[in-house]
């Protein structure tokens, strides 16, 4: 029993003694003092498709007030997919969220089909809420910069996709949104 309690102890001072995750430096440049609200994996048909990261700063995360507070989702592919197929599935979930006119969607799926690569495995996709800024998204690839798309309505959607309540990934988005307060 007394090994088992120092087991315990020892495994829970590990725990709160871990080191929190560090940024990579592209986040650090859109969300100064970035830190890792939450994580998660995003699955089709039981196979890993990627895994993905919200970092916030300071002001968290604010779905009703997001011009204050930037923040970063990054997803690391789990498998190869084709840029145009990333851009499709996104504008179908744009679609089954209810996010933007029918107009705006073909828009912002020209703009994605023009935007995203195809990704290999391992590869990192990443969007930035460009707060304080005139609202908008900017794209990364591994770290390097895709495009800036200055569009809040496009931005809001394509975010709405992972953090909007009506997110047809419900767990992914409680993953993401774990540690996403405010700081006190």
């Amino acid at each position: 029993m007394r090994h088992l309690l120092a087991l315990f102890l020892l495994s829970f001072n590990l725990a709160a003694t871990a080191a929190p995750a560090t940024p990579p430096a592209f986040v650090s440049i859109d969300v100064p003092d970035a830190r890792l609200a939450g994580e998660g994996e995003f699955t089709r048909f039981g196979m890993r498709i990627y895994q993905a990261q919200l970092w916030v700063g300071p002001l968290g995360y604010q779905d009703a007030m997001p011009e204050t507070a930037p923040f970063v989702l990054e997803l690391r592919y789990a498998r190869a997919l084709d840029g145009g197929k990333i851009a499709d599935a996104s504008v179908e979930q744009m679609q089954k969220i209810g996010a933007g006119t029918p107009q705006q969607r073909q828009a912002w799926l020209a703009t994605m089909q023009r935007i995203f690569p195809d990704v290999k495995e391992g590869q990192r996709l990443a969007a930035a809420w460009r707060a304080g800024v005139s609202p908008g998204v900017r794209f990364y690839l591994d770290g390097k910069v895709l495009a800036d798309v200055p569009d809040g309505d496009f931005a809001r959607a394509f975010f709405a996709i992972w953090l909007s309540p009506a997110s047809t990934a419900p767990k992914l988005r409680s993953a993401l949104l774990r540690g996403a307060s405010p700081l006190p």
